[in-house]
């Protein structure tokens, strides 16, 4: 009788219900709070372990001419599969070593791992070696978060405050006609834009059209006192302002330098207010009378100020909790997250009736200062899910169900589309960790002590173009998710 095996094969382990932890041999460099570097030794009796189960699943199948099926000796098996079954083994190692090591090292995971698992090859003798990098979430002590102060902006709206929305509202369904007079601030112009350094154009657009206010915001940079440079300018008129690009625009040269906006003005535009009929109250949602409009603008207004309370409470709480995290994040993460970032402040924004315009303002503003802002974000985040760890907190169907219906209320979408938008563009981690902040948010406002203080509304400032000024854009590459992610996704495939 044959005694047994001194290391039982991984078809003896999965027959019994047990699998033999790999005997690795594991060391961790840290680069940086947010980066590993593992470097997995594979001894060669795994190896062998590993080989013994792929041999033994093929022989019943193997096929050798002058032999029937699953009657070839093993050692012919052997050498005539090798090749093939080398492969096999060293992606089973590999899927399920790195497992294990995420495993083992209990890391929190933010992306998946940065690994070539062509560059590795099971050597003849001896062990197999192998190196990857990984994200992960700095390790911190959890700061103290119960009974944090926080002041809290609060307003009873007047029907002065209904006023001023319902112009808003009545402005995205009204129409531009053309002014033969100067431009006056709050007025259209129609234009051909170009953005200069010296005697260069860096980029350019036909036609656009721009309503003259404060400030105008473009992808890369903005130009302040916008409505005063292009004051009384009349059709047939070419004005220039100095824009500022900004820090983090994606054109390194220009970076925090000036450069020249040409405004070749082609005409001026006043807008027209629609009448209030009935025509115009159904395509706004379906409004019997201009009370019920009215009492929908109150609501709006009330959840826009419940997002002010949240934000404001939400900086001042994570300013506290962030105040002692000094750790640094390597730029080429921020980099991949400041895209998902943008997501999730848009999916924020929607959910509580941002129109498309003070959006894009903000788009662009996260735009010209991605890499601190996303540091910020990022830090928070980590911070957050810390605590919803500790808290068990979760992100329920319910959860999903009421952001998407919130979204698609403000805009005009059925939920079912919505959704299925959400999921198309693989954003349904960035409403997942969006709940998930919100929630821990919450908890720490329900153990803090508020000071209260009146709220003003913020008059629309911004006027948002899409252009670059300093060229197109490069593709940002696209970011795992913020939360922990997956330890491997294909090994749970596997399984």
């Amino acid at each position: 009788m044959m005694a047994a095996p001194e290391n039982p094969s991984v078809e003896d382990e999965a027959a019994e219900g047990e699998v033999t932890k790999l005997n690795l041999s594991i060391k961790v460099d840290s680069p940086s709070a947010c980066e590993r570097h593992v470097t997995v030794t594979v001894p060669r009796e795994e190896i062998e372990r590993y080989y013994d189960k792929a041999y033994t699943e093929l022989m019943p199948s193997a096929a050798i001419p002058g032999f029937r099926a699953g009657r070839a000796p093993r050692k012919l098996v052997e050498s005539r599969f090798r090749k093939d079954v080398a492969e096999q083994v060293k992606g089973s190692l590999l899927l399920d070593s790195m497992t294990q090591v995420t495993e083992d090292e209990k890391f929190s995971a933010i992306s998946e791992p940065d690994f070539d698992p062509k560059a590795v090859t099971i050597p003849d003798d001896g062990p197999m070696t192998f190196e990857f990098d990984i994200e992960v979430r700095p390790e911190f002590d959890l700061p103290k978060w119960e009974g944090l102060k926080v002041e809290r902006s609060v307003r009873e709206f007047a029907a002065a405050d209904i006023d001023k929305q319902l112009e808003r509202i009545l402005a995205r369904h009204g129409r531009l006609v053309p002014h033969d007079g100067p431009a006056s601030s709050g007025d259209y112009i129609s234009c051909n834009l170009a953005f200069k350094n010296g005697a260069v154009e860096l980029s350019s657009s036909k036609e656009e059209v721009i309503r003259l206010r404060p400030v105008l915001s473009f992808r890369d940079g903005r130009i302040e006192d916008f409505d005063k440079a292009l004051k009384g300018v009349k059709a047939g008129e070419t004005r220039e302002a100095t824009a500022k690009i900004s820090a983090d625009a994606p054109n390194e040269s220009l970076r925090n330098q000036e450069i020249t906006a040409v405004f070749e003005v082609l005409e001026v535009k006043k807008l027209e207010l629609p009448e209030l009929d009935e025509a115009l109250l159904e395509s706004l949602g379906g409004f019997a009378n201009e009370g019920e409009l009215r009492d929908a603008i109150k609501e709006d207004l009330t959840r826009q100020l419940e997002y002010h309370q949240q934000q404001e409470a939400r900086r001042q709480i994570t300013g506290l909790l962030t105040a002692s995290a000094t750790w640094e994040l390597p730029p080429d993460l921020l980099r991949r997250q400041s895209r998902r970032e943008l997501e999730r402040a848009v999916l924020e924004l929607r959910r509580n009736g941002f129109s498309d315009q003070e959006i894009r303002a903000y788009e662009n503003d996260l735009r010209q200062n991605s890499m601190a802002s996303t540091a910020k974000a990022l830090k928070e985040h980590f911070i957050l899910e810390r605590i919803a760890e500790d808290q068990h907190i979760e992100a329920e169907a319910d959860d999903y169900d009421d952001e998407v219906r919130l979204i698609a209320q403000q805009s005009g979408e059925s939920a079912r589309r919505v959704r299925a938008r959400l999921e198309k563009g693989g954003l349904m981690d960035a409403l997942r960790n969006q709940i998930i902040e919100r929630k821990v948010i919450e908890l720490v406002l329900s153990k803090a002590t508020f000071k209260d203080l009146p709220y003003k509304p913020e008059g629309v400032e911004t006027e948002a173009i899409e252009q670059s000024a300093g060229g197109d854009e490069p593709e940002i590459p696209e970011a795992s998710s913020a939360g922990e992610a997956e330890p491997l996704k294909q090994a749970k495939d596997r399984e």
